[in-house]
């Protein structure tokens, strides 16, 4: 693959596919451990969103963000994946939660929702596995309403490792899952994510009338309105 190619694709080589079976069971158990990251991020969500307003959350895993987001008040929220296996986690780990949230089967580039449906478009640590990058970006768009906001969350290509190892201790994994986490980042988590200039070209393709790019040591925090 070119430079070229890794900088600017229309559509990412690396085929996004859903976690099924064992290895989603696997990556739920593990991100479980990661509960307290999820409810601050609902709770950022809720001091700037009142009830009842409409939240997605894209590629939405286990559901756990979408869960806490959801305990906090009387949100209107949807969980979109393309993972069977996690569709079935998610609304099985509402119903434990007693809370409302709707999971649904899709993929990020061709959402099925009617357009201008969300206040708010949640992404946490899925952008760089999506195979069409600025379609899926124009999607969150469509689907957005007039005002709303989005905010994604990811790895960054040019995060060091001594910042990716530091990230996975805090986790607070036992040794053989932190093993296979470092692993992961390492070997292909990070290969397919992306820097802050990429994603300042992917959203040149698009329609947002804000972006706000925030670059930390592991990744970034990407904030569009509409």
């Amino acid at each position: 693959m070119s430079n070229q190619q890794i900088e600017h694709p229309a559509k990412k080589a690396y085929k996004g596919v859903g976690m099924e079976g064992i290895v989603a069971t696997w990556y739920a158990r593990n991100t479980a451990k990661s509960m307290k990251e999820f409810a601050s991020d609902a709770r950022r969500v809720a001091a700037l969103l009142p009830p009842p307003a409409s939240v997605l959350e894209v590629a939405s895993g286990p559901g756990y963000f979408a869960i806490e987001l959801a305990r906090l008040g009387a949100y209107r929220i949807a969980g979109l994946d393309i993972s069977r296996s996690f569709v079935k986690i998610a609304r099985n780990n509402a119903a434990k939660a007693g809370v409302e949230v709707k999971f649904e089967l899709g993929s990020a580039s061709a959402m099925p929702f009617e357009d201008n449906r969300f206040d708010f478009i949640f992404c946490r640590a899925a952008f760089k596995n999506f195979s069409e990058p600025v379609r899926a970006l124009q999607e969150m768009h469509r689907v957005l309403r007039p005002g709303g906001r989005v905010w994604i969350i990811d790895l960054r290509r040019d995060a060091s490792l001594r910042d990716i190892g530091k990230a996975v201790g805090d986790m607070g994994l036992g040794t053989v899952d932190a093993w296979f986490t470092r692993m992961a980042f390492r070997f292909s988590l990070i290969k397919r994510a992306y820097t802050k200039a990429e994603f300042e070209r992917f959203l040149s393709e698009t329609p947002f009338c804000s972006i706000e790019i925030e670059q930390n040591a592991m990744g970034l925090d990407i904030w569009l309105g509409k």
